[in-house]
């Protein structure tokens, strides 16, 4: 396919998750003045920063009175989450120039990575598939910046919004992303044990419930995939990463 006809298909395939990130966006818009921000600081942390869950724990943390190294080593946690997601796609942007890499690094997101690998793992020899990801990335990018300033506008002329329960949309689209990469014992396993461990941990302060998940997921995964492994090669059996 041609760049602009990829670029487009990016950008209509990712429109689902888009739907359920409106609701997301307008509600931190929303809750980013209450926690002390003011409407440019807002719009500049979805501009710079892009990354929905830690804008909201980072909000969080600044209304409880956290300090400046608490809300970025717990960002930063949370977003490890990313590398995995880089790592997985690097094999097929790495042959891109730096223009492109930057630029794409910064846009990935969870959705705009559920959509783009079910792309890259098509096996059509297209060379455009970076316009692909490119369109799928930045339809995500301005419709976060649109609905956080949505709700900078209508979040005073609203009252209680957060309590709407608009943010059930980006629950679901979560589940939506989640659910189909689940794909063998060890990663039902995984995201069994994330659960659970939130869960149990979510009163704890300073969103640590949520990094205790994530640790308690990646460690389970990681020896279960080895022993996985390890069994598939004793019965003979070829293992390629994701089966």
């Amino acid at each position: 396919m041609s760049r602009s006809t990829e670029f487009i298909h990016g950008a209509r395939d990712i429109v689902p998750m888009i739907v359920g990130a409106i609701p997301f966006g307008i509600i931190f818009g929303t809750l980013a003045g209450g926690a002390g921000l003011s409407a440019w600081q807002t719009l500049g942390m979805s501009l710079l920063v892009f990354a929905g869950s830690s804008q909201f724990i980072a909000i969080t943390l600044l209304g409880g009175g956290a300090g400046a190294a608490v809300v970025l080593l717990t960002t930063f946690v949370v977003n490890l989450r990313h590398a995995l997601y880089s790592a997985t796609l690097q094999p097929f942007v790495r042959h891109l120039p730096t223009r492109w890499r930057m630029p794409l690094a910064f846009w990935l997101t969870d959705e705009a990575f559920a959509v783009v690998q079910h792309r890259y793992a098509e096996k059509d020899a297209s060379p455009h598939k970076h316009w692909y990801f490119f369109g799928g990335a930045l339809a995500m990018y301005l419709n976060w910046q649109l609905c956080t300033l949505v709700g900078v506008i209508f979040g005073q002329a609203v009252p209680n919004l957060a309590a709407w329960g608009l943010d059930f949309a980006m629950l679901a689209t979560f589940i939506g992303i989640v659910v189909p990469m689940l794909r063998n014992k060890p990663q039902v396993a995984a995201a069994l044990v994330a659960g659970a461990v939130a869960l149990a941990c979510q009163g704890l302060p300073y969103k640590l419930g949520l990094m205790a998940a994530a640790l308690s997921g990646i460690a389970v995964g990681v020896v279960l995939e080895r022993r996985y492994r390890l069994d598939l090669m004793g019965e003979g059996i070829s293992c390629k990463p994701g089966s």
